[in-house]
């Protein structure tokens, strides 16, 4: 079964940087568009960026220029740099993408997150 998995959330300070990054495995044919989503506590989740197959992305009004999407097609991974954290954006930051697997049936898939906490 295809599956992604998240990594490099970490507690870090206001004003620092954090690099995440989201792999897919699995028999895995193909990876669409793949996107970050988050939810802090007590909201719902909301978009951070998306990103297809050939580098075209789409960002959230309130990242204002912050963040960065990119994917590494090879890898099967998708990586989200976020600059200039603020408090507000502490959440469980969630990786999803659509995948199709070798039996040519598709469907989204939600990584189970990592949380990134901004304090001092």
């Amino acid at each position: 079964q295809v599956q992604l998995a998240e990594s490099g959330g970490d507690l870090v300070q206001p004003g620092g940087s954090l690099r995440l990054s989201c792999a897919a495995s699995g028999r895995i044919s193909s990876v669409s568009t793949m996107g970050w989503y988050r939810q802090a506590p007590g909201k719902e989740r909301e978009l951070v960026a998306t990103i297809s197959r050939g580098g075209r992305t789409d960002y959230a009004d309130s990242m204002q220029g912050r963040f960065t999407i990119s994917r590494d097609n090879a890898k099967n991974t998708v990586y989200l740099q976020m600059n200039s954290l603020k408090p507000e954006d502490t959440a469980v930051y969630y990786c999803n993408a659509y995948i199709v697997n070798w039996a040519q049936v598709g469907s989204a898939v939600w990584g189970q997150g990592t949380l990134v906490t901004v304090s001092s």
